[in-house]
C-alpha cells in the first residue's frame, strides 16, 4: 500500500475506532478484554493505540476507571460514564445514518462502473 492510501486508512478507522471501543464499555472492561471483544467482532486494536484512546475518553469524561485489586494482578476497568452514554449513542446515531448515506452512494458508484 502507498504512504497515502496507509495514511487515509488510519484516518478513516480513527472515528471508528472510537466509537466501537465506547460500544463496547456499557459493562467495565480492563485492557485486554476489550482487545478480545473487540477482536472477536473482526476489529483489531494495538494496545499502543487502545490505552491512548482511553486515556483520552477518560479525560473527556466519557469513560471513568476504577482500579480492581481483588486479584493477584491488579487491573484497570473503564465503563461509560452517563455522559458517555449519552455521546455514545448520539455518535452511534450519527454513524448509522452516514455509513447508510455513504453506503447508498457508493453502491451508485458500482452501478454505474458496470454500465
Amino acid at each position: 500500500m502507498s504512504n497515502l492510501l496507509n495514511s487515509l486508512t488510519t484516518e478513516l478507522r480513527r472515528g471508528t475506532l472510537t466509537l466501537a471501543v465506547l460500544s463496547q464499555l456499557r459493562t467495565p472492561q480492563y485492557g485486554y478484554s476489550l482487545v478480545q471483544l473487540l477482536e472477536g467482532s473482526g476489529i483489531n486494536i494495538d494496545q499502543s493505540t487502545l490505552y491512548p484512546l482511553l486515556r483520552r475518553l477518560e479525560k473527556q469524561e466519557l469513560v471513568s476507571s476504577s482500579w480492581d485489586t481483588s486479584e493477584s494482578r491488579p487491573r484497570k476497568y473503564y465503563v461509560l460514564s452517563e455522559y458517555g452514554l449519552e455521546i455514545f449513542l448520539q455518535l452511534k446515531k450519527e454513524w448509522l445514518k452516514n455509513s447508510k448515506e455513504l453506503y447508498d452512494l457508493l453502491k451508485g458508484e458500482e452501478e454505474d462502473e458496470s454500465n
